[in-house]
């Protein structure tokens, strides 16, 4: 069954995302582990993607980058970090949320070349809810990023996590 999502809906899940994948610790070693990890599962997948963790102090802990990806995965991963650094939420979540809210980049005084509202950036968090680093995902379809990140943390804590739909998709908006 094909069930259409409402953005209300997308944000209730990734919300659930973000309060079940949450860790006891993470450190730099920790960091290393999920992002080889994550490299693994993109050989897998055959798809090649540009990975990177980076503490909130901007300090970059694992970062590599698929043959298919350039430069450009780079910088929409800084500009991914950035929202979800500021915005505390996952990059889509973010997105989600100021969609409902009729909100912009741009009107909360942002600059996009900084920001962006789309999916492939991820809070690592602690149980209590402090935010440790970010991890970012660059090269497929935004919504795709989102959900290799949250299934390769989810399989890297062992914590079944409720996903989207895969036909859910949200068109990026350049004034959004």
């Amino acid at each position: 069954m094909n069930k259409q999502f409402s953005l209300a809906e997308a944000a209730d899940i990734l919300r659930r995302q973000e309060e079940l994948l949450r860790v006891d610790s993470f450190s730099n070693h920790s960091a290393w582990e999920l992002g080889c990890r994550m490299v693994e599962e993109s050989a897998h997948r055959g798809i090649g993607l540009a990975v990177c963790i980076r503490k909130l102090n901007g300090n970059i802990v694992f970062q590599a980058a698929g043959d298919e990806t350039d430069l450009t995965n780079q910088l929409w991963m800084e500009r991914k970090y950035h929202t979800v650094s500021l915005m505390e939420r996952s990059s889509l979540l973010a997105m989600v949320t100021c969609r409902l809210q009729g909100q912009s980049i741009r009107g909360m005084g942002l600059s996009d070349a900084n920001y962006v509202l789309c999916g492939g950036g991820f809070p690592i968090r602690t149980r209590d809810g402090s935010l440790l680093m970010v991890a970012t995902v660059s090269a497929l379809p935004h919504e795709q990023d989102h959900a290799f990140l949250v299934d390769c943390l989810s399989k890297y804590l062992d914590i079944p996590t409720p996903q989207l739909p895969e036909n859910f998709k949200i068109p990026m908006d350049s004034s959004i």
